[in-house]
Protein backbone atom coordinates (compact mmCIF):
# COMPACT_ATOMS: atom_id res chain seq x y z
CA UNK A 1 0.00 0.00 0.00
CA UNK A 2 1.15 3.55 -0.64
CA UNK A 3 1.44 5.86 2.37
CA UNK A 4 -0.82 8.35 0.60
CA UNK A 5 -3.55 5.69 0.50
CA UNK A 6 -3.01 4.90 4.19
CA UNK A 7 -3.29 8.60 5.07
CA UNK A 8 -6.56 8.90 3.16
CA UNK A 9 -7.99 5.76 4.80
CA UNK A 10 -7.15 7.23 8.22
CA UNK A 11 -8.98 10.47 7.41
CA UNK A 12 -12.03 8.65 6.05
CA UNK A 13 -12.09 6.21 8.97
CA UNK A 14 -11.89 8.97 11.57
CA UNK A 15 -14.87 10.74 9.99
CA UNK A 16 -16.86 7.49 9.78
CA UNK A 17 -16.15 6.64 13.42
CA UNK A 18 -17.11 10.13 14.60
CA UNK A 19 -20.44 10.01 12.79
CA UNK A 20 -21.50 7.25 15.21
CA UNK A 21 -20.46 9.30 18.24
CA UNK A 22 -17.32 7.27 18.98
CA UNK A 23 -14.29 9.45 19.73
CA UNK A 24 -10.76 8.06 19.57
CA UNK A 25 -8.30 8.81 22.42
CA UNK A 26 -6.00 11.85 22.14
CA UNK A 27 -2.90 9.84 21.22
CA UNK A 28 -4.64 8.86 17.97
CA UNK A 29 -3.89 12.35 16.67
CA UNK A 30 -0.24 12.64 17.64
CA UNK A 31 2.07 13.35 14.73
CA UNK A 32 5.01 11.04 14.05
CA UNK A 33 7.27 13.62 15.71
CA UNK A 34 5.03 13.73 18.80
CA UNK A 35 5.16 9.94 18.92
CA UNK A 36 8.95 10.08 18.90
CA UNK A 37 9.00 12.80 21.56
CA UNK A 38 6.68 10.78 23.83
CA UNK A 39 8.54 7.46 23.67
CA UNK A 40 9.67 7.65 27.27
CA UNK A 41 6.49 8.72 29.07
CA UNK A 42 4.07 6.80 26.83
CA UNK A 43 5.82 3.47 26.44
CA UNK A 44 2.56 1.70 27.28
CA UNK A 45 1.12 2.82 23.94
CA UNK A 46 3.99 1.34 21.98
CA UNK A 47 4.52 -1.79 24.07
CA UNK A 48 0.81 -2.70 23.83
CA UNK A 49 0.72 -1.72 20.14
CA UNK A 50 -2.15 0.69 20.57
CA UNK A 51 -3.17 2.84 17.63
CA UNK A 52 -3.89 2.84 13.91
CA UNK A 53 -3.75 -0.43 11.98
CA UNK A 54 -4.60 -0.70 8.29
CA UNK A 55 -4.02 -3.89 6.38
CA UNK A 56 -4.48 -5.30 2.92
CA UNK A 57 -2.99 -8.59 4.18
CA UNK A 58 -0.05 -8.03 1.86
CA UNK A 59 -2.15 -8.58 -1.24
CA UNK A 60 -2.42 -5.03 -2.61
CA UNK A 61 -6.23 -5.11 -2.98
CA UNK A 62 -7.45 -3.16 0.05
CA UNK A 63 -10.94 -2.43 -1.32
CA UNK A 64 -11.54 -6.17 -1.84
CA UNK A 65 -9.37 -7.70 0.89
CA UNK A 66 -8.59 -5.52 3.87
CA UNK A 67 -9.58 -4.08 7.21
CA UNK A 68 -9.26 -0.88 9.22
CA UNK A 69 -8.53 -1.26 12.94
CA UNK A 70 -7.64 0.96 15.89
CA UNK A 71 -6.50 -0.70 19.10
CA UNK A 72 -7.78 1.43 21.98
CA UNK A 73 -6.51 -0.64 24.92
CA UNK A 74 -4.64 -3.90 25.40
CA UNK A 75 -3.32 -5.92 28.33
CA UNK A 76 -0.27 -8.11 28.69
CA UNK A 77 0.18 -11.83 28.13
CA UNK A 78 2.27 -11.93 31.29
CA UNK A 79 -0.90 -11.07 33.21
CA UNK A 80 -2.85 -13.72 31.30
CA UNK A 81 -0.37 -16.31 32.57
CA UNK A 82 -0.85 -15.09 36.14
CA UNK A 83 -4.62 -14.85 35.78
CA UNK A 84 -4.63 -11.36 37.28
CA UNK A 85 -4.17 -7.85 35.95
CA UNK A 86 -5.20 -6.27 32.66
CA UNK A 87 -6.55 -9.29 30.81
CA UNK A 88 -8.59 -7.49 28.16
CA UNK A 89 -8.37 -5.49 24.93
CA UNK A 90 -10.62 -3.25 22.86
CA UNK A 91 -10.59 -2.35 19.18
CA UNK A 92 -12.75 -0.32 16.86
CA UNK A 93 -12.77 -1.51 13.24
CA UNK A 94 -14.34 -0.73 9.89
CA UNK A 95 -15.27 -3.38 7.37
CA UNK A 96 -16.24 -1.76 4.10
CA UNK A 97 -19.10 -2.99 1.97
CA UNK A 98 -18.09 -6.35 0.44
CA UNK A 99 -14.52 -5.97 1.78
CA UNK A 100 -13.33 -9.35 2.99
CA UNK A 101 -11.39 -9.93 6.18
CA UNK A 102 -10.11 -13.42 5.33
CA UNK A 103 -10.70 -16.73 7.10
CA UNK A 104 -8.66 -17.03 10.30
CA UNK A 105 -8.72 -18.17 13.91
CA UNK A 106 -7.00 -17.30 17.17
CA UNK A 107 -5.15 -19.67 19.48
CA UNK A 108 -5.56 -17.66 22.68
CA UNK A 109 -7.90 -14.73 22.11
CA UNK A 110 -11.62 -14.91 22.84
CA UNK A 111 -13.56 -12.00 21.39
CA UNK A 112 -16.93 -10.35 21.14
CA UNK A 113 -17.49 -8.91 17.67
CA UNK A 114 -20.10 -6.14 17.79
CA UNK A 115 -21.93 -4.37 14.97
CA UNK A 116 -21.77 -0.76 16.17
CA UNK A 117 -23.56 0.72 13.17
CA UNK A 118 -23.88 0.92 9.40
CA UNK A 119 -24.73 -2.09 7.27
CA UNK A 120 -25.03 -5.73 8.25
CA UNK A 121 -21.92 -7.53 9.44
CA UNK A 122 -21.69 -10.95 7.83
CA UNK A 123 -19.49 -13.68 9.33
CA UNK A 124 -18.70 -17.02 7.68
CA UNK A 125 -18.03 -19.52 10.46
CA UNK A 126 -16.46 -22.96 10.88
CA UNK A 127 -15.64 -24.97 13.98
CA UNK A 128 -12.09 -26.28 14.39
CA UNK A 129 -11.18 -29.91 14.01
CA UNK A 130 -9.00 -31.59 16.61
CA UNK A 131 -5.74 -30.50 14.98
CA UNK A 132 -6.92 -26.88 14.69
CA UNK A 133 -7.85 -26.93 10.99
CA UNK A 134 -11.28 -26.25 9.58
CA UNK A 135 -13.89 -28.92 10.24
CA UNK A 136 -15.95 -28.96 7.01
CA UNK A 137 -18.86 -30.82 8.58
CA UNK A 138 -19.27 -29.76 12.21
CA UNK A 139 -22.26 -27.67 13.17
CA UNK A 140 -21.34 -24.17 14.35
CA UNK A 141 -22.65 -23.10 17.73
CA UNK A 142 -21.96 -19.53 18.90
CA UNK A 143 -23.56 -17.16 21.42
CA UNK A 144 -25.25 -14.15 19.85
CA UNK A 145 -25.93 -11.69 22.68
CA UNK A 146 -26.19 -14.61 25.08
CA UNK A 147 -28.48 -16.76 22.93
CA UNK A 148 -26.99 -19.80 21.20
CA UNK A 149 -27.19 -19.66 17.42
CA UNK A 150 -26.59 -22.85 15.42
CA UNK A 151 -25.44 -22.84 11.80
CA UNK A 152 -24.16 -25.45 9.35
CA UNK A 153 -20.41 -25.52 8.69
CA UNK A 154 -19.60 -22.43 6.64
CA UNK A 155 -22.91 -20.85 7.53
CA UNK A 156 -23.35 -17.09 7.35
CA UNK A 157 -24.21 -15.23 10.53
CA UNK A 158 -25.63 -11.77 9.82
CA UNK A 159 -25.52 -9.18 12.60
CA UNK A 160 -27.62 -6.04 12.51
CA UNK A 161 -26.43 -2.88 14.31
CA UNK A 162 -26.42 -3.53 18.04
CA UNK A 163 -25.97 -7.30 17.72
CA UNK A 164 -22.81 -9.17 18.71
CA UNK A 165 -21.31 -12.64 18.60
CA UNK A 166 -18.84 -14.29 20.97
CA UNK A 167 -16.05 -16.24 19.26
CA UNK A 168 -13.97 -18.53 21.44
CA UNK A 169 -10.38 -19.49 20.56
CA UNK A 170 -10.22 -21.83 17.59
CA UNK A 171 -13.45 -20.77 15.85
CA UNK A 172 -12.69 -19.99 12.21
CA UNK A 173 -14.20 -16.76 10.89
CA UNK A 174 -14.16 -14.42 7.93
CA UNK A 175 -16.31 -11.31 7.70
CA UNK A 176 -17.41 -8.39 5.53
CA UNK A 177 -19.97 -5.59 5.35
CA UNK A 178 -23.28 -6.09 3.56
CA UNK A 179 -25.39 -3.19 2.34
CA UNK A 180 -22.85 -0.61 3.49
CA UNK A 181 -19.72 -0.03 5.52
CA UNK A 182 -19.88 -1.37 9.09
CA UNK A 183 -18.43 0.04 12.29
CA UNK A 184 -17.28 -2.92 14.39
CA UNK A 185 -16.40 -3.08 18.05
CA UNK A 186 -14.16 -5.79 19.41
CA UNK A 187 -13.87 -6.61 23.11
CA UNK A 188 -11.48 -9.47 23.80
CA UNK A 189 -8.90 -11.05 25.99
CA UNK A 190 -5.36 -9.77 25.46
CA UNK A 191 -4.62 -9.23 21.77
CA UNK A 192 -1.41 -10.28 20.01
CA UNK A 193 -1.57 -9.60 16.28
CA UNK A 194 2.05 -10.70 15.80
CA UNK A 195 1.54 -14.36 16.73
CA UNK A 196 -2.14 -15.11 17.44
CA UNK A 197 -3.65 -14.89 13.95
CA UNK A 198 -3.77 -18.20 12.07
CA UNK A 199 -4.92 -17.71 8.48
CA UNK A 200 -6.36 -20.42 6.29
CA UNK A 201 -4.48 -19.09 3.26
CA UNK A 202 -0.83 -18.06 2.98
CA UNK A 203 -1.21 -14.31 3.52
CA UNK A 204 0.39 -11.72 5.78
CA UNK A 205 -1.21 -9.84 8.67
CA UNK A 206 0.42 -6.47 7.90
CA UNK A 207 0.92 -4.39 4.78
CA UNK A 208 4.13 -3.35 3.11
CA UNK A 209 4.09 0.45 2.93
CA UNK A 210 5.49 2.39 -0.03
CA UNK A 211 6.60 5.77 1.32
CA UNK A 212 5.37 8.12 -1.41
CA UNK A 213 4.40 10.87 1.10
CA UNK A 214 5.00 11.53 4.80
CA UNK A 215 2.70 9.73 7.26
CA UNK A 216 -0.02 11.81 8.91
CA UNK A 217 -0.08 9.29 11.79
CA UNK A 218 2.00 6.19 12.43
CA UNK A 219 0.56 2.69 12.16
CA UNK A 220 1.30 0.12 14.86
CA UNK A 221 3.37 -1.68 12.24
CA UNK A 222 5.53 1.47 11.94
CA UNK A 223 6.53 1.63 15.59
CA UNK A 224 9.60 -0.57 15.52
CA UNK A 225 11.15 1.26 12.57
CA UNK A 226 10.08 4.84 13.30
CA UNK A 227 10.48 4.83 17.08
CA UNK A 228 13.68 2.85 17.49
CA UNK A 229 15.92 4.43 20.09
Amino acid sequence: MKRSQVNEIIREADAFIRCFGYILPPFAYWSPQEMQDRRADSAGIFDARLGWDITDYGQGRFDELGLFLFTVRNGRFEDMKKGAGMLYAEKIMISRKDQLSPMHRHVIKAEDIINRGGGKLVLELFMPEEGGGIDPDAEVSVPVDGTIRKLPAGGLLKLDPGESVTLLPGVWHAFWGEGGDVLIGEVSTVNDDLTDNIFRDQIGRFSQIEEDVAPVHLLVSDYERWLAA
